[in-house]
């Protein structure tokens, strides 16, 4: 009696954590595809590359003066915490090599949704983008903390992530 017990107390348990695994990931299959890419344009796992961490949806272009001018700061920002915050970067470059020039040269060392793919065009949608640069910080659940991701980061970058650490629940 006493090792059934035991086992369905470990069975729960483990359902328990792949369920908050699995549902931890749930709003973020509806927001990106299984499958990003690098700046190299070699497919990187969605799920690797977010799984616990904030995300930060970044709609910019080479082309942006602005853009230009806020991009080495996110690249510092999130190379330095890397381990709990990764950016989902959003071309409107004029070409995907375009794209891919503006990723390499500014090393943006993230993953990105295909060049004007469905996926690319439902996000602008989906967060209204009106004008770029725009970086929306979203939990692992998908639901958004802010939309003045750039504007926070810019103003006080440490005090920026505390807070959305701590609205994550992170």
């Amino acid at each position: 009696m006493h090792v059934m017990k035991k086992y369905i107390h470990s069975l729960v348990a483990t359902v328990s954590m792949v369920f908050l695994a699995t549902t931890a990931t749930a709003g973020l299959a509806d927001l990106f595809p299984a499958q990003l890419e690098n700046a190299q344009g070699k497919a990187v796992s969605r799920d690797d590359a977010l799984q616990g961490k904030l995300i930060g949806v970044y709609f910019s272009a080479q082309w942006c003066p602005p853009c230009r001018g806020f991009t080495p700061s996110l690249v510092e920002f999130r190379n330095k915490h890397k381990d709990q915050f990764e950016v989902v970067f959003v071309s409107s470059d004029r070409s995907p090599a375009d794209h891919r020039k503006y990723m390499s040269e500014y090393k943006m060392d993230f993953v990105t949704v295909a060049h004007r793919s469905e996926a690319a065009q439902a996000l602008a949608q989906r967060y209204s983008v009106r004008g770029i640069p725009m970086l929306v910080i979203l939990d692992q659940q998908g639901n958004v903390i802010t939309t003045d991701g750039r504007g926070e980061l810019s103003r006080d970058a440490q005090a920026a992530l505390a807070n959305w650490k701590k609205q994550a629940s992170l």
